[in-house]
């Protein structure tokens, strides 16, 4: 039998068009200003806090092997088919802004347009509803207050 905080998961993935439509906005109206510099590098981070939170809850739950680093997380998701290639790829390269934006964020360059940006909101998206269907499938339809799944027998 599998523990999978479905909640949880259901709570991160509904933060995901605010998110997304964050990032949108930003790009639509860049003009380098420190404010939307701010709105892009508040809302690239949260992303990442998304997918990494999301991929742990999966991890946990499906008891995949051990991440060893945020990128693993994304990786081992991907091993176990959470989400597709294209998907994958974009995240990777997602996760690879954590340490810039929230270690080295006093260098991070809040008046440029970073090109993730324009990519991640809708490659978030696709995330969400790949790992619902994901879960779907291994687990059946969600039933709000339950945790629990089955095993994949």
């Amino acid at each position: 039998m599998y523990y999978v905080n479905r909640e949880q998961i259901a709570r991160r993935l509904a933060a995901v068009p605010e998110v997304a439509e964050g990032l949108r906005r930003a790009t639509q109206a860049w003009d380098g200003s420190l404010m939307l510099g701010l709105v892009q590098e508040r809302c690239l981070h949260l992303a990442i806090e998304i997918v990494t939170d999301v991929g742990s809850y999966l991890i946990d739950g499906f008891i995949m092997r051990d991440a060893s680093s945020y990128d693993d997380i994304i990786q081992i998701n991907h091993e176990e088919k959470v989400f597709d290639v294209s998907t994958y790829e974009v995240l990777k390269r997602l996760v690879s802004l954590r340490k810039p934006l929230v270690q080295d964020y006093f260098s991070w360059e809040r008046g440029e347009l970073h090109p993730l940006s324009a990519e991640v909101p809708s490659i978030l998206e696709q995330f969400a509803e790949q790992v619902s269907i994901y879960v779907e499938k291994e687990l059946g339809p969600f039933q709000q207050g339950h945790t629990e799944g089955q095993s994949k027998e």
